[in-house]
């Protein structure tokens, strides 16, 4: 039979499950355990959206420098195709890196430059880690592409062997990766577990990141609920039903796992969002960076916020209020937006006058 939630059990239950709750985590490890994954993206308006999921969770204890530690020295997190991921849980993805990739194009591309990646295979191994500027390009089929990635041929070979799980991202460079072979990177001792095994373990950890979620999402892992005021089917992690809830007030990155499926959001929340930095100028409504607020259990405005580190300055053009804010609300945002000017390293929030929307 299934559970049967009203929704603000659900948004609770959502929120516990991002770590959004009043009861922080404590280290950067933890957090990356319970979310499964940091999604990267080099977007700094504000900041690198892995380091903003990170301080929306960890506040003032994230320093930037932990995710480089985590990543490059301590090897307690792992760096594939744009996620960084527990390095204890490399098992759950090294099935599907070996039969990576199913599409034929790709498949037929390695084929045709077979030499050239045993090429890169070698030259690691002789001389890495290595930036992908240091591989000549030595490919006998160039990528086709109609897009940026079009003859950029030692790029794609760098990237199609890390997802393979030959190689992988040892570190970085400012921004720039730092490949060597997966063996030097990865654990000697990580078991595979079978594709279908970690597919369901898989399904099961991101719904304990999600607390409920749409099984097209998470397959068949927790049991099935229904909410109210949604129709269709969802899934639930039991162990979550019930639970204490203390909310508090945090800004999150727009690739936030809360809002990240905006219709859930929608459903669950009564909240609209779109990331609108691909949007032109005068067609945005909520800025280029905007800031999704959570108030307790509610997703209640966005903040359009970027930081001017040659002022020092985190300029907030406009908030956005989704409901009317209380004297408590008001003041629960500006103390985030000082917190986070503090954790930037800005000496001041600067709000426009006309920024209350």
């Amino acid at each position: 039979m299934a559970h049967r939630l009203d929704r603000a059990e659900a948004r609770r239950m959502a929120v516990r499950a991002q770590v959004l709750d009043a009861q922080r985590p404590t280290d950067l490890l933890a957090v990356v355990h319970q979310l499964t994954f940091l999604q990267l993206d080099p977007t700094a308006a504000v900041a690198p959206n892995a380091d903003l999921v990170a301080w929306s969770r960890l506040g003032a204890a994230y320093h930037p420098d932990h995710l480089p530690q985590a990543v490059e020295r301590d090897r307690t997190l792992f760096e594939h195709r744009a996620m960084v991921r527990p390095m204890a849980e490399l098992g759950l993805h090294l099935a599907d890196m070996a039969a990576w990739p199913e599409e034929s194009r790709r498949r037929e591309w390695l084929r045709a430059n077979d030499s050239f990646r045993r090429y890169v295979l070698d030259l690691l191994r002789d001389s890495g880690p290595l930036l992908s500027r240091d591989v000549p390009d030595r490919s006998e089929v160039p990528w086709p592409s109609t897009g940026w990635t079009n003859n950029r041929n030692v790029t794609q070979m760098l990237e199609f062997l890390a997802a393979r799980g030959e190689i992988a991202i040892s570190g970085r460079v400012g921004r720039q990766r730092r490949w060597d072979l997966a063996e030097r990177v990865y654990p000697a001792d990580a078991a595979v577990i079978p594709a279908d095994e970690a597919r369901a373990l898989r399904n099961e950890r991101l719904l304990r990141s999600l607390g409920v979620a749409r099984a097209a999402v998470v397959g068949e892992a927790g049991e099935p609920a229904e909410i109210e005021g949604t129709a269709g089917g969802w899934r639930v992690d039991p162990a979550s039903i019930g639970q204490p809830f203390a909310g508090r007030t945090a800004l999150l990155s727009p690739f936030d796992r809360l809002v990240h499926d905006r219709k859930r959001a929608l459903e669950l929340f009564d909240f609209e969002y779109r990331l609108e930095m691909y949007v032109p100028k005068a067609n945005r409504r909520w800025g280029y960076f905007a800031l999704p607020v959570l108030h307790h259990d509610r997703l209640i405005g966005k903040v359009d916020a970027t930081a001017d580190r040659k002022k020092s300055v985190l300029r907030v053009d406009a908030i956005h209020q989704d409901i009317p804010f209380t004297d408590e609300i008001r003041a629960a945002v500006h103390a985030e937006l000082e917190a986070l000017a503090s954790w930037l390293g800005l000496s001041a929030v600067a709000v426009a006058s006309s920024s209350i929307g």
